[in-house]
């Protein structure tokens, strides 16, 4: 007979007990439980593999788009239909991979989670409210293991549900992930870590020291609000490219025919008009720049795709209102970069490595990024996008205990620092509401390649 054993805190449990040996049929699932878009990996316990990945839009969304609205939605109506959207989720895209891979339910013995710290609280269905109020402490930062069928996932019957820890209210386990998933914490110089989502976390530390704040950036950079905007997946825009005689060139997600725009060509498209002078500083579009812009019932849009070359038989356009929540978001952002460089009383140039987190999919243009102000104007190879570290941290921990344990370390390592405490935060949000920036001096190679804009 076969004994599948589990680890819960000091203790390890018989989970199952087979017939025969079927140690070949050993799986897990990661979790990434973002605020706008669900993740799962199906791994191979015996390989380490990752066979397979599918994900979706957060079902919550229909609670409010941002997790402040999510948790005023609990307060009023209670915690399970938002345990049950969030589940309901991750439990149809279980079903999508085990059944593309003829795995048996069964066979998936542990799950992962990563996510905000409100994610976490909503799928454990434990009360979010004082994650909005002073002095803004979680239910837990530190689940233990549960079984995953005390939520509603359905996985085997006995099988382990590990939340990894989170930091704060407003900074959750995908930092913590982040954090173990890029080697952060044990770095020699001092790095940053940037991590754009429905929140922009940001981290600053080395193997000494680590401090960290959070920036509510809303769902644009997720392609949620955004008339066009769309999650990573096939037929999204992730490349685009304004050439100097006008010409326009995209790449999509499987070579697909477009049927919207992800998170990184949503930063080209912003950073490719504003290159070209369709639209100005402040992301205002210049009616008589281009013959692309038009005026739909007193709103200017830019066309990106003629609807003969679309799958969705409709022009996808970048409308005024998308350029103004694009450039919200990473006002804040850069915001919350700029206030903790301050209050450390460091410069740019000491900051050695930037890695650069999202579900943006497979690419993402860093001088675009830098073009927008969305992240420092620092040396282009000591910037290093890194993907869904999220993710990647939580495969992390479902494949070694040591991981996992390394995860609670970070978790307490971590100095946590609040925005709203700075008391210029609002001038500095206002300063990047420009592009690059009000001050074009912080954003020097940028100034010296498009000196007509300045």
């Amino acid at each position: 007979d076969l004994v599948t054993l589990g680890v819960r805190g000091g203790t390890i449990e018989a989970i199952q007990v087979e017939e025969g040996n079927t140690t070949d049929q050993n799986f897990a699932v990661a979790v990434d439980v973002g605020t706008s878009t669900v993740v799962v990996h199906l791994v191979n316990l015996n390989t380490f593999e990752t066979m397979d990945a599918e994900a979706t839009y957060n079902s919550q969304m229909s609670y409010g788009d941002e997790v402040t609205r999510r948790i005023i939605y609990a307060e009023l109506k209670g915690e399970e239909k938002l345990r049950e959207a969030i589940v309901d989720d991750i439990n149809n895209l279980i079903t999508t991979l085990i059944s593309r891979n003829n795995i048996r339910l069964s066979d998936v013995m542990a799950i992962v989670c990563a996510g905000n710290t409100a994610m976490i609280h909503f799928l454990l269905e434990l009360n979010p409210s004082n994650l909005r109020k002073e002095p803004f402490i979680p239910v837990c930062t530190y689940p233990p293991p549960i079984r995953a069928s005390e939520v509603g996932i359905k996985i085997n019957p006995r099988g382990l549900l590990y939340s990894l820890p989170s930091i704060a209210s407003w900074i959750g386990a995908d930092v913590t992930a982040g954090i173990l998933a890029t080697g952060l914490y044990q770095a020699d110089e001092l790095t940053m870590l940037i991590d754009i989502g429905t929140n922009g976390e940001i981290v600053i530390g080395n193997k000494d020291w680590m401090v960290c704040c959070s920036a509510s950036a809303g769902p644009a950079f997720e392609g949620s609000g955004v008339k066009n905007g769309m999650r990573a997946a096939e037929g999204a825009i992730e490349k685009f490219k304004i050439s100097e005689d006008g010409k326009i060139q995209y790449t999509t997600i499987g070579e697909a025919d477009p049927i919207g725009i992800c998170g990184s060509g949503l930063i080209d498209i912003m950073a490719e008009m504003f290159k070209a002078g369709i639209m100005d500083r402040s992301g205002k579009l210049n009616p008589d720049s281009n013959d692309r812009v038009r005026n739909i019932n007193g709103e200017l849009e830019f066309i990106l795709v003629p609807s003969s070359q679309t799958a969705i038989k409709d022009d996808i356009v970048i409308t005024q209102a998308d350029i103004e929540s694009l450039i919200r978001a990473k006002a804040a952002i850069f915001a919350g970069i700029n206030v903790l460089i301050r209050i450390l009383s460091i410069e740019f140039s000491d900051i050695k490595r930037i890695y650069l987190a999202g579900g943006f999919g497979n690419y993402l243009d860093k001088e675009n990024a830098i073009t927008l102000g969305l992240i420092p104007d620092i040396e282009r190879e000591r910037v290093q996008f890194v993907g869904n570290t999220s993710i990647l941290g939580a495969k992390m921990a479902l494949l070694s205990k040591d991981a996992l344990d390394t995860a609670y370390k970070i978790s307490k390592n971590i100095t946590y620092y609040d925005l709203i405490t700075y008391a210029d935060y609002m001038n500095e949000f206002m300063s990047a509401k420009f592009l690059p920036h009000t001050d074009a001096g912080i954003f020097p190679t940028i100034m010296k390649k498009l000196k007509r804009t300045f």
